[in-house]
């Protein structure tokens, strides 16, 4: 897992400045009861809050006590998605407590951090969390997984979809584009069979490769965007050995768009 190898990264290669305050909480820092303590650099959006089992997209920087970097998400392209399940205490408390948007500095103390881990930093480390996006945990099949909700579009050939959330971004791909996609399917059923996302990074895709109901619904989408499909059988495996059958439910989100 991506998310794994960064925090397994030798400090060395994440070196950056360290903000002054790491070491020592300042005195204007709030205190929670188990130790935690945190100032907000940037008030997130509102909206509701991540729960435990939510997957979260984080940016984040950790530093130990002596000012290395352990930890660095921002040296690549993309926040990864979190499960909030399986990360260290403090930083799960933490998440727990923003909403989207939001920025936070928190200070871990060791208890909630690594806890005396061999090769992890000792005593209390500081990181910078920015929460950019959550979403449930995709073996929790949506409640409209059986069939498209009245409000859904259909389309002349069968499939139908809902938007999720709107894109940012101006230009369709085309049939011959690699696009970067985070998704998961269902079956009818509620049967999660794929989801990039306890893989953290999202999986780059020719999309021309694809079944067929994909090729047809990511054209319509921009960067940003995430939707709902249900995918017609005829428009997804085909009834083919090996592969789930009838219609299927996919959440995708078009992340990013190469040539």
């Amino acid at each position: 897992m991506r998310l794994r190898r960064l925090l397994c990264l030798p400090a060395a290669l994440l070196l950056q400045g360290a903000p002054p305050d790491i070491a020592v909480p300042p005195a204007e820092a709030v205190r929670t009861p188990s130790g935690l303590a945190y100032r907000v650099i940037r008030p997130g959006q509102g909206g509701r809050r991540p729960t435990t089992g939510d997957f979260a997209r984080v940016h984040f920087t950790g530093w130990g006590p002596d000012g290395a970097v352990f930890t660095n998400t921002r040296v690549q392209d993309e926040a990864p998605f979190v499960s909030l399940e399986r990360l260290m205490p403090g930083m799960r408390e933490s998440l727990l407590a923003m909403t989207v948007g939001e920025q936070r500095r928190v200070w871990i103390p060791e208890a909630l951090a690594f806890a005396g881990a061999k090769g992890r930093p000792a005593g209390t480390v500081a990181m910078d969390l920015e929460l950019l996006d959550v979403v449930p945990d995709p073996h929790q099949a949506p409640a409209d997984v059986a069939a498209p909700p009245p409000d859904a579009a259909v389309l002349r050939s069968g499939l139908a979809f809902s938007v999720l959330k709107p894109g940012t971004g101006k230009v369709h791909p085309t049939r011959s584009s690699w696009v970067i996609v985070h998704y998961t399917g269902w079956t009818t059923d509620g049967r999660m069979f794929d989801s990039s996302l306890p893989k953290g990074n999202a999986v780059p895709l020719h999309l021309k490769g694809t079944i067929a109901g994909w090729i047809e619904g990511l054209q319509l989408m921009v960067e940003g965007e995430r939707r709902r499909f249900w995918v017609p059988e005829k428009l997804a495996y085909q009834g083919a050995s090996g592969m789930p059958r009838g219609m299927l439910v996919f959440d995708v989100e078009l992340v990013g768009i190469g040539q």
